[in-house]
């Protein structure tokens, strides 16, 4: 059999990890377990023999760059299929494997979910192994997670008599239980449903195409239309549309008679709320999990993280305390799936803290906002190498910018500068400009803006090497 062409699926907000996890920089892309993020640790768990050393990323336009980034950072090349719009696990995997199959059907599509935790690397590609046998016979295999307690948070699978080498037959999905049932069905020997996949990708189109014509035909079209550039292709819009917004495992594995099931035992978390995080981190004596600067006092089994201030805790157990920027968040370490609850009432008032940190990516680097007033705002904003803004003007608002670090090509007008540390540009109202990084190294200004209008809305881009015109 050939080379194992990992699928890795970058969709999601995380919305229970907030305020770490927001829109514009979810979960599987923040730095919650060591040193990487859960991204780059699922890319690194197959970057190894028996796999394709190109894996296949599906994303959105808004993490794309986010995605090269964070490839760069960990030295290993991808193929980016991005989604114009978010239609669920099901069509997103049904691209992936119409795009791997445009150069071999029968290649063998390990798809896995950007945003888990596994321990046990040795066991998890046992585990990948025992899948191969079925996956060579026709089926589609599906990996169950050996429970370690009666879990509300998850579905269950029930497996049935072996059917090839290490893969067993599944008769059953079943939706997050109550309590009482999901110990249940601890007794009964149901699995916890992962979410990842192993399956050839002409295998998954035809049975796709069985149970969902139409929307494997949308998705075809979608991929056949897609607008392709050196590394990553978009997926045709209109196209895409029309699929049916549906999970893999309702499209697919509950009708399929071809689903087989691979027990993977290998210390798995889905990392889907601060309590997770607190079960997965290296605890102290008192079962304290921290990182960050921080400082406990008389506390126990609490879970405090913080990305910059200093945050102190004390006489309290079972807490979370995570501070992040613009945000804070205390809650019983117990109900933190209940978090999500909290974004949808700050997105009901418009709050940006919502979706937004205090740092905004874009293509071209980062800025974030130091000071604001009626009529001034002041940003940060680093171009890492090679990134450049658009060609731009404003209606509203003046600028200056004071280079603090590396070398700027600035354009202001007909006039074009290089810039060094200490030196200046001013870009009047309604002047056409543009910032850039002709270096290896990031370049960071300070930007003063003043004018009757601050918002981000306000710009004419006129030229864009990131297709945003």
């Amino acid at each position: 059999m050939t080379e194992i062409r990992p699928l890795i699926l970058c969709g999601g907000n995380g919305t229970r990890l907030w305020p770490v996890s927001r829109a514009a920089l979810p979960k599987q892309f923040a730095i919650l377990i060591g040193e990487r993020s859960t991204f780059q640790q699922s890319v690194l768990r197959v970057a190894r023999p028996g796999f394709s050393l190109r894996p296949l990323v599906v994303t959105n336009a808004l993490h794309r760059y986010l995605v090269e980034e964070q490839l760069a950072e960990i030295g290993i090349e991808a193929d980016i299929l991005i989604e114009p719009q978010g239609r669920d696990s099901g069509p997103a995997i049904l691209a992936g494997a119409h795009e791997i199959a445009r150069e071999d059907p029968d290649t063998p599509v390990l798809v896995l979910a950007s945003d888990q935790a596994i321990q046990g690397e040795a066991l998890f590609h046992e585990a990948v192994r025992d899948g191969l046998g079925a996956v060579a016979n026709g089926h589609l295999v599906t990996f169950g997670v050996v429970p370690t307690h009666p879990s509300t948070a998850y579905g269950y699978i029930q497996a049935g008599p072996e059917i090839a080498a290490g893969a067993r037959a599944v008769l059953r999905f079943a939706e997050k239980p109550e309590a009482a049932l999901a110990a249940r069905y601890i007794r009964e020997g149901y699995l916890w449903n992962a979410g990842n996949f192993l399956f050839r990708a002409g295998a998954l189109i035809g049975e796709y195409e069985r149970h969902d014509p139409a929307t494997c035909a949308a998705v075809a079209a979608a991929v056949a239309g897609a607008l392709r550039e050196i590394g990553a292709a978009t997926l045709e819009p209109e196209a895409f549309g029309r699929a049916r917004a549906q999970s893999i495992d309702y499209a697919v594995f509950e009708h399929t008679r071809l689903a087989a099931l691979v027990p993977l035992a290998c210390g798995w978390s889905d990392v889907g709320s601060w309590d997770a995080l607190w079960a997965l981190g290296e605890s102290d004596s008192d079962g304290n999990v921290a990182r960050g600067p921080t400082e406990l006092r008389d506390a126990r089994g609490c879970y405090v993280a913080s990305d910059g201030p200093l945050t102190s805790v004390l006489g309290l157990q079972d807490v979370v305390v995570v501070s992040s920027g613009d945000a804070i968040l205390v809650a019983d370490r117990r109900r933190t799936g209940e978090v999500k609850e909290i974004v949808a009432a700050l997105r009901g008032r418009g709050r940006p803290e919502a979706e937004h940190h205090p740092r905004v990516n874009r293509p071209w680097g980062w800025y974030e906002v130091i000071e604001a007033g009626s009529s001034f705002q002041v940003k940060r904003i680093c171009v890492r190498p090679s990134g450049r803004l658009s060609l731009q003007k404003h209606r509203h608002r003046a600028e200056h910018w004071v280079v603090v670090a590396g070398h700027a090509r600035v354009t202001v007008g007909d006039e074009v500068r290089e810039l060094g540390p200490n030196q200046h540009a001013h870009i009047p109202l309604g002047a056409v400009h543009r910032l850039e990084n002709f270096g290896n190294t990031p370049v960071e200004i300070i930007e003063v803006q003043h004018g009757s209008y601050l918002g981000e809305d306000d710009i004419v881009r006129i030229e864009d090497v990131y297709a945003r015109v």
